[in-house]
C-alpha cells in the first residue's frame, strides 16, 4: 500500500504564492505518475497537474503558466508550486499516486485559501 501526505496549505492573498508538498510511503516502488487535484465548495474535484515518473508533466489549462509540479523521487515527493494565485484557486488540494493509470492512493487533503 501506498500512503499519502500532503502539506503546505493555508490562507493567501490574491497574487501571493504557496508550495504544496505531498510525501509518499509504503510501496512506493509500484508509484509511477503522481497528481494533484483540487476540489472547490460545491464543485466536483478536478485535476491540476500531473507527473510521471520519468518527469513528464501535464496541467489544467486554467493554471498553465501559474503553477508547477515537480517530484523529488529520492525523497518520494511531489511538489505543487502555485503563483499569482487567484481567489478561484481556493480549495481541498488532494495528491494521488496512480499505476498504469489507476489510482492507488489518495492523500487527506490540504486546505488552500485564497483571499481577495
Amino acid at each position: 500500500q501506498v500512503q499519502l501526505v500532503e502539506s503546505g496549505g493555508g490562507l493567501v492573498q490574491v497574487g501571493g504564492s504557496l508550495r504544496l508538498s505531498c510525501a509518499a510511503s509504503g510501496s512506493t516502488f509500484s508509484v509511477d505518475t503522481m497528481g494533484w487535484y483540487r476540489q472547490a465548495p460545491g464543485k466536483q474535484r478536478e485535476l491540476v497537474a500531473l507527473i510521471t515518473s520519468t518527469g513528464i508533466t501535464d496541467s489544467a489549462d486554467s493554471v498553465k503558466g501559474r503553477f508547477t509540479i515537480s517530484r523529488d523521487n529520492a525523497k518520494n515527493t511531489v511538489y505543487l508550486q502555485m503563483n499569482s494565485l487567484k481567489a478561484d484557486d481556493t480549495g481541498v488540494y488532494y495528491c494521488n499516486a496512480q499505476r498504469f493509470g489507476a489510482v492507488v492512493a489518495w492523500g487527506q487533503g490540504t486546505l488552500v485559501t485564497v483571499s481577495s
